[in-house]
């Protein structure tokens, strides 16, 4: 309990400390999502709809998208230095010398104050989508799409555990990660619209549809409940089992400061 108190402590700190990054990455971001917005609005300008996807329709997608992957940037975006350069620089040894949890004390050591511009961007999208789609809010599904939020960030989290762990083997995977967590961009638009292999992928390999099209395709039409919830939550919890494994596995395979 006292170690969470300071880490809540240690977050509170930051965030009072670097407003002038908070600001800065903010505004980049809102900016750089606008832009991309602005270009799905273009598309739709010649268009009606997108296999069937109306142009809100897909504002609420791509807006829900945002919300999970902000949660994990947030508070678990230091997994990418392991990625990067803590296994091969050899720093990775004080989190082995600490009497906390190695994948905890990674996860929580630092707090992304500008993925406040992606939770923004998100709710600011999700409520204006559903203003214009004027639908009727059905309670129950509000309550099922909240609920599968944090196990959207579980498959966001999973991913960067297994893929910066594989530095323990190779001394740097930070290019993997990138690679894996750059097809996320996949998750903001409908399944439905690519080809079946790209559908494969980003269902059952890297499971980025479930962090964002299928819970909202759920609460948008009500469409496949038991596979866009259970699925979810089954993908989001096996992959994080998965994620456990690999990271405790490559531990024992850590030499500490690598060429």
């Amino acid at each position: 309990l006292r170690l969470h108190r300071i880490f809540i402590s240690q977050y509170l700190k930051r965030l009072m400390e670097y407003k002038v990054d908070f600001i800065i990455g903010a505004v980049g971001f809102l900016l750089s999502q606008a832009l991309e917005i602005l270009f799905i609005g273009i598309i739709f300008s010649q268009i009606p709809d997108l296999a069937g996807w109306t142009f809100n329709e897909i504002l609420f997608i791509y807006g829900f998208s945002l919300i999970p992957k902000a949660i994990d940037h947030m508070f678990f975006d230091n997994l990418w230095m392991v990625g990067y350069n803590i296994v091969r620089k050899g720093d990775f040894d004080k989190y082995l010398t600490r009497p906390i949890n190695s994948l905890f004390y990674v996860t929580v050591e630092k707090f992304q104050i500008d993925a406040f511009g992606e939770l923004i961007m998100g709710i600011i999208l999700i409520a204006y989508s559903l203003v214009q789609i004027g639908a009727d809010i059905v309670w129950h599904r509000v309550f099922v799409l909240l609920l599968l939020v944090p196990f959207a960030v579980i498959i966001y989290t999973a991913i960067k555990i297994v893929t910066s762990a594989i530095s323990f083997w190779t001394k740097q995977s930070g290019h993997i990660t990138h690679m894996f967590y750059m097809s996320s961009d996949f998750s903001k638009y409908p399944v439905t619209i690519y080809n079946n292999f790209i559908k494969v992928i980003i269902t059952y390999i890297i499971p980025f549809a479930f962090t964002a099209y299928y819970p909202a395709s759920y609460f948008l039409r009500g469409e496949d409940g038991l596979f866009c919830i259970l699925g979810t939550i089954l993908v989001s919890s096996l992959l994080f089992v998965v994620s456990v494994l690999v990271w405790n596995r490559g531990i024992k395979k850590y030499e500490s400061a690598g060429s």
